[in-house]
């Protein structure tokens, strides 16, 4: 099969390199699947470097997400081939290859009228936005929430969530391009934070008050106006660092408005507590079966120019989901 694989630790659009090699084996409680759809995430890019939370070791083929039909199970698996899944990787056996492998535990599966393109593209993204908003953000209708870079795949899904949820969202991202795909996806209120203030704008949009949740991807410069935003007793949700820079939180300013700091790391729960996952996509399939979630896909790339996909995905170019296929 033919599989894009790291052979060194590095960025990935230099050192990805195309090779043909052996199908996976399932290991007992693990599935193989053929690849429909992978989903492009800046935390690739973070473990093709070596800095993400989880690491491997080369040689490794990237990928972390991926939905496809079943092919091979391992000894005590009960799914049958034919079957669609979508779920993490496992192991060096990533998804930007024509198979992967993923654990039984993290299967969910996937009705067969859904499109695996779809559900790739709700997976992370949706999923990361309903952990950060609903179990660990404790959002409720009727609250206002300041997403930041929300034309990105996990910002746009908590524009959608937040909104369906009943609360007042605004969109701050930057450029025409982006703020236009926020204007889509319902916002209340969008800002374009590379020609307008944001925080003189979100403040207007508020009353002066600020807003009860701000879910940021980004981190950067962006922290120290944004946690100035955050209303008494509000929550600042850490959701990433796509800017590439960690902030350091001023404590003394937490302490004198009340407001949490949040770290959503939904992957962890994976080895500390499973239950939530069965609540979260449950919810979510639910959405996309009525139509009430759009993941928004902007680019379906193969495996040519997923590469050059990837540094475009670090310099923070894109907006809504962007989809490797093998047959792209």
């Amino acid at each position: 099969m033919r599989a894009l694989r790291m052979h060194e630790l590095g960025d990935p659009w230099s050192v990805l390199r195309l090779d043909d090699v052996p199908s996976p084996e399932p290991p007992a409680g693990a599935v193989r699947i053929a690849v429909g759809a992978s989903d492009l995430n800046f935390a690739d890019i973070l473990q093709c470097q070596g800095t993400y939370q989880v690491k491997l070791t080369p040689p490794f083929t990237p990928g972390m997400g991926t939905a496809g039909t079943v092919v091979a199970v391992g000894e005590g698996v009960a799914l049958t081939p034919g079957q669609k899944v979508v779920g993490p990787t496992l192991g060096p056996h990533g998804a930007f290859a024509e198979e992967a492998l993923v654990a039984v535990e993290d299967v969910t599966l996937v009705d067969a009228a859904v499109d695996l393109r779809q559900a790739v593209a709700l997976h992370v993204a949706y999923g990361t936005a309903w952990f950060g908003l609903h179990l660990r953000g404790r959002l409720a209708p009727g609250e206002s929430v300041l997403v930041l870079a929300a034309a990105g795949g996990v910002g746009s899904a908590a524009v959608e969530l937040a909104r369906l949820h009943g609360c007042f969202v605004i969109a701050a991202a930057g450029g025409e391009e982006k703020t236009a795909l926020c204007h889509t996806l319902a916002a209340d209120a969008v800002i374009d934070y590379n020609a307008q203030d944001l925080y003189a704008e979100v403040m207007a949009l508020t009353d002066g008050r600020g807003v009860d949740v701000v879910y940021d991807p980004v981190g950067g410069d962006y922290f120290d106006v944004a946690r100035r935003l955050v209303a008494w007793e509000g929550r600042y949700l850490v959701i990433g660092f796509a800017s590439g820079t960690i902030p350091a939180a001023a404590l003394n300013h937490v302490l004198v408005k009340n407001y949490d700091v949040v770290g959503v790391h939904m992957g962890g729960y994976r080895q500390k507590d499973q239950t939530p996952f069965q609540r979260c996509y449950d919810e979510l399939y639910a959405m996309l079966a009525d139509a009430r979630i759009h993941p928004p896909i902007d680019r379906v790339v193969g495996f040519d120019a997923l590469p050059a996909a990837l540094e475009d995905l670090a310099q923070r170019r894109s907006k809504g989901r962007w989809i490797f296929a093998p047959d792209a």
